[in-house]
């Protein structure tokens, strides 16, 4: 018969866990920091009472990497910014603007312009741009307009042919991505950026996803370069690869709080010291393999290339399918 467990031996219990974590996690992440390549290889010769298994790491160093990133980093908002004020006028935007103009002319008021700006609103062959007024409209089809407490340059154009040509050798997706593209503008009209934005949020909140399939890839390419020595199991590959992504997602959260704290006081010394911090992570890498695979610095440094030059490609084709999975899913 199972004995029954009491409230204060589930309490102790938690209690001891979570400090039982704490002190391997804590002992861990000194070694790995400050020595690299001892950690895993200390792991992989049987050394681990001491030290806190890489899967188990490595999910809580994501988890808190991912919360922060995702807390601080906004890309449909960067890349709004990136493409600054100009933007096309959504279909809802152009129907109140309509409205307001209707009413206006309802009312009396003959201005022949209201009535050419109606004309281009309610009119699907056009389409219409708005910017920030830098200069007055100098042709028939540019307006200064207001917009809630905006005013805008409203420029009109005539629509091209608005079919997208794909070019795939795989005639399936180049139907998929046409019927996606016309689903996309049903869905956000003419509001490219306000599409392209929602595909980016969509594609950067997979990268947990990415990083976790690339795993099993980053050690089959340390598997494929250090072929030779045969003691090197996979496993022994892989546990190195977590432990590397562990050191990169603590020293990407130290970037990206860095870059986060000098965008509010623009230092400029934080922004040198976060190019650092990044910059560490490939010099880290390499001192980590030399130490872990014992091979001579020219070797070592040649395979450190080549690695990044693997690892690089393939994380591409990674993003690649990630990206098309995020087209599909949204």
């Amino acid at each position: 018969m199972v004995p029954k467990q009491t409230v204060w031996g589930l309490f102790t219990h938690f209690v001891y866990d979570i400090f039982h974590f704490d002190g391997k996690f804590f002992h861990t992440l000194k070694h790995l920091l400050f020595r690299p390549g001892y950690i895993p290889r200390a792991y992989i010769a049987g050394k681990r009472m001491s030290y806190l298994d890489p899967i188990r790491m490595y999910l809580f160093t994501s988890a808190i990497f991912f919360l922060v990133f995702f807390s601080i980093t906004k890309a449909g908002e960067s890349f709004a910014d990136i493409t600054g004020d100009t933007r096309s006028m959504t279909k809802m935007e152009r129907l109140e603007y309509a409205s307001t103009i209707h009413q206006q002319l309802a009312a009396g008021n003959t201005d022949t312009l209201l009535k050419r700006q109606l004309n281009f609103l309610l009119d699907t062959n056009y389409r219409v741009v708005l910017t920030e007024p830098d200069e007055k409209p100098d042709n028939d089809s540019n307006f200064l307009i207001r917009l809630g407490e905006s005013q805008y340059l409203m420029e009109v154009a005539r629509r091209k042919g608005e079919d997208i040509q794909i070019n795939s050798n795989s005639a399936w997706l180049s139907e998929r991505l046409k019927i996606k593209w016309w689903e996309y503008k049903k869905k956000f009209g003419d509001d490219d950026r306000a599409m392209i934005s929602s595909i980016i949020d969509s594609f950067v909140h997979k990268f947990p996803y990415i990083l976790f399939v690339s795993l099993p890839f980053f050690a089959l390419i340390l598997k494929l370069l250090y072929v030779r020595r045969k003691y090197f199991y996979y496993t022994d590959h892989a546990v190195f690869t977590l432990y590397h992504y562990i050191f990169t997602f603590i020293l990407l959260l130290f970037f990206f709080l860095i870059n986060a704290i000098n965008k509010n006081l623009e230092w400029g010394f934080l922004s040198l010291l976060a190019n650092l911090i990044f910059l560490s992570g490939g010099v880290y890498l390499l001192i980590a393999m030399k130490r872990f695979y014992g091979q001579r610095w020219v070797k070592t440094l040649g395979k450190f290339l080549l690695l990044n030059v693997l690892a690089l490609f393939t994380m591409s084709m990674l993003m690649v399918a990630f990206i098309l999975l995020s087209v599909f899913q949204l």
